[in-house]
């Protein structure tokens, strides 16, 4: 399997993985007190479809212009910032651990910082796409953090 198909399907897996685990429909996500600054129900679908393309669109060329040592590397971060996501999902979701869902989604955004390295030696407008990911992720995390302490 080539690095670009490995990226595409780590992006796959995220995509899948996290729609199975959320839920934000059900009886209990809608009786959490959330933080006042949490955004609007919209910029979620927007969003997270334009983080996957990026994500996909960023391991393929990360793949075709960077070296096989660099191509690993962003595979490996990648993989390490989709497992702490998708533990993020099923943590907050699921078993309603929000304390463990916290600690998960601020590991995404730490392992996405190499990420945003990575593409910038590939192409500075790459770095540009993958920036609002990073700022998701964060503000996600800080979201969870606030579900965490209120909740």
């Amino acid at each position: 399997m080539t690095a670009s198909s490995l990226g595409i399907l780590l992006v796959v897996i995220y995509a899948l993985g996290s729609g199975l685990w959320v839920s934000t429909g059900d009886g209990w996500y809608r009786s959490l007190n959330a933080p006042s600054w949490q955004p609007p129900d919209w910029i979620f679908g927007v969003i997270w479809p334009y983080n996957f393309i990026v994500l996909g669109i960023s391991s393929v060329i990360v793949s075709q212009r960077l070296s096989k040592f660099t191509s690993v590397l962003w595979l490996a971060c990648l993989a390490m910032s989709v497992v702490c996501a998708l533990v993020w999902a099923y943590q907050f979701y699921r078993p309603h651990n929000l304390g463990v869902a916290s600690i998960a989604l601020a590991g995404a955004a730490a392992f996405t910082t190499p990420l945003l390295v990575i593409a910038y030696k590939a192409s500075w407008p790459l770095l540009i796409a993958l920036i609002p990911y990073q700022f998701w992720l964060v503000t996600a995390a800080f979201l969870s953090w606030g579900y965490q302490k209120r909740n």
